[in-house]
């Protein structure tokens, strides 16, 4: 079944590694054979993979974008995963289905359990950051107490 593709004017996507950016009016494009495709919002740059969340994102992006190092990138992405896991086990039922996923073959699947990852790292952070700041509280206001 052809994939239908809606483009903006000035938005840009990527088709096989190559970056296509909709230079004129509002576009349809349908695409009728396997290809990998991400929109403009879905592509990670190297510098943007900065937290161990991202990193995951941009190697399992690459793997999908670039068949011809894909090994290269899936061998760096479970690396990357399994260090997360260890450090947040919490993020295993979401690893259970990207793993499966990128397992399958079907890499496009993989990324869209990776994004979900960013976002639970964003909740973890936020998460530490709150409870961080509830003990220094706590430490202020204990008599003696030194807050840094």
């Amino acid at each position: 079944m052809p994939l239908l593709l809606e483009i903006k004017s000035g938005d840009k996507l990527m088709i096989n590694g190559a970056v296509i950016e909709c230079a004129g009016g509002a576009t349809r494009l349908l695409v009728h054979n396997q290809a990998a495709i991400l929109r403009e919002k879905e592509v990670m740059t190297d510098d943007e993979a900065v937290t161990p969340a991202s990193r995951i994102y941009f190697a399992l992006q690459c793997a999908y974008v670039f068949p011809a190092q894909r090994e290269r990138y899936l061998m760096m992405f479970s690396h990357y995963l399994r260090e997360y896991l260890q450090a947040c086990p919490s993020a295993e039922p979401i690893a259970t289905i990207m793993v499966d996923a990128v397992t399958k073959g079907n890499l496009y699947q993989g990324l869209k359990q990776a994004y979900k990852l960013l976002g639970h790292e964003g909740d973890v952070l936020r998460q530490f950051e709150t409870d961080l700041k509830t003990e220094i509280e706590h430490a202020a206001a204990e008599p003696g107490g030194d807050a840094p």
